[in-house]
């Protein structure tokens, strides 16, 4: 159920490339007013594109938690803790805690704030800040389904929100927080190949960036597996199929596998730290 937004005051501390994307996408929807959005940084070099969106701004932290009541936590997680001790006075049983930081997890969250204190921890992806972010989020133990539904609905307009345990966290940001970049490199190698074939390099990179946004747009909106999608792509003794055969000769297959388990389990290792 769509909840009212209009009088939610939404907080961020900190002000890097994350916290503009959310915020963006958050006004985007429209449901929450730029007045009602406060973002704190220590310097002025990340407020002024905050500035743009018309949100306030400030250098004090204590001051966005005693006027918000969803609260952004978008800083480094080294400096968390910090953080925490610096506003844990002003925070309220009244306050939802969203955290964003990597690694750091709902019980060290739960144990440096206040007892009682409802968090929850989101992973995001960059492209949020083009409103076409993976969003994974985790409750903790005093965040019910009310402050669940409510972060969904602030969230609807950054893209692709959905709920789970805290124990996928870390696998989404192997798969979607890290995936971004193996596309990236995907797209730049195939826009490489086209560049060696004697196509020129802008040209090549413009196809390769709107191959991935429309393949990703089918695969999205069809609801198909990607096997079936790809599987349509190919004829037989067509090209597709023999470019197909390179890419698995190549263990792609395998090599993106091995990229997922590998930033998951690197980002297992920072929460253990």
């Amino acid at each position: 159920m769509e909840q009212d937004l209009g009088e939610i005051k939404v907080g961020f501390i900190g002000a890097g490339n994350m916290a503009h994307g959310i915020a963006q996408g958050i006004l985007v929807s429209g449901k929450v007013c730029p007045d009602n959005v406060m973002v704190s940084a220590p310097s002025l070099n990340n407020l002024g594109k905050f500035k743009d969106c018309g949100v306030r701004t400030t250098h004090c932290n204590t001051e966005v938690v005693r006027v918000t009541r969803v609260l952004f936590l978008a800083v480094k997680p080294h400096i968390i803790p910090s953080v925490l001790q610096e506003v844990s006075a002003v925070i309220t049983p009244q306050h939802i805690i969203v955290s964003v930081a990597a690694g750091v997890t709902v019980a060290t969250l739960e144990r440096l704030l206040p007892t009682g204190s409802m968090v929850l921890r989101l992973m995001p992806n960059l492209p949020c800040v083009v409103q076409e972010g993976a969003l994974l989020f985790c409750r903790g133990s005093r965040a019910g389904p009310g402050e669940a539904g409510l972060l969904r609905e602030l969230l609807s307009s950054c893209g692709l929100v959905e709920e789970g345990p805290e124990a996928f966290i870390d696998i989404h940001t192997g798969l979607s927080g890290s995936g971004v970049a193996y596309v990236y490199m995907l797209a730049e190698a195939m826009a490489e190949g086209a560049v060696k074939m004697g196509m020129p390099s802008a040209l090549a990179n413009r196809i390769a960036a709107q191959t991935v946004l429309g393949a990703g747009r089918l695969l999205r909106d069809s609801g198909q597996h990607p096997a079936q999608l790809r599987a349509d792509v190919c004829t037989p003794g067509g090209t597709t199929i023999f470019g197909l055969h390179a890419l698995e000769r190549g263990g792609l297959r395998a090599a993106a596998m091995g990229a997922v388990e590998a930033a998951t389990e690197r980002a297992r290792e920072l929460g253990g730290k």
